[in-house]
């Protein structure tokens, strides 16, 4: 969050230091930065708390290529109210997981990252995958 601070970006709420009342432990106050440039640090490193980058952009296609401006990938959130419009932003932003209008989360559903993000997946089926061994056996006869 210093980070932030230090590039440019506003912080309008939150910042640096633990939220009152938890002393110890690895704990960040929920942030909010306005007037974000896209190739400053706190929008292209993951940021594993509470901190939101509020970054404007022109159209859909131009907020879809800033979504998609990283090398990372693990996740992605999107609030609308028109459901192909929200499909079509679902099916370009290339991350592991995308969750639309505060969804709950879904266990059987796979969960990994993209590019740097990680590869692999866990939950539901295909996290069960890594723990299989396959074989393939080539050469009997068939009834």
């Amino acid at each position: 969050m210093k980070k932030g601070i230090e590039e440019g970006a506003h912080l309008l709420a939150g910042g640096t230091g633990k939220p009152d009342g938890l002393d110890k432990g690895y704990f960040a106050k929920h942030t909010i930065f306005t007037n974000v440039k896209n190739d400053m640090t706190i929008a292209q490193e993951e940021i594993f708390g509470p901190v939101m980058s509020v970054i404007t952009y022109k159209d859909l296609d131009h907020a879809l290529e800033i979504a998609n401006d990283t090398v990372y990938g693990l996740a992605g959130y999107v609030v609308g109210k028109d459901e192909k419009t929200l499909k079509y932003v679902a099916e370009h932003i290339r991350a592991g997981q995308i969750t639309i209008n505060n969804a709950e989360t879904d266990y059987f559903a796979p969960f990994g990252g993209f590019k740097q993000s990680g590869i692999g997946r866990e939950w539901g089926d295909f996290g069960i995958e890594e723990y299989l061994e396959v074989k393939a056996v080539m050469g009997l006869p068939t009834a």
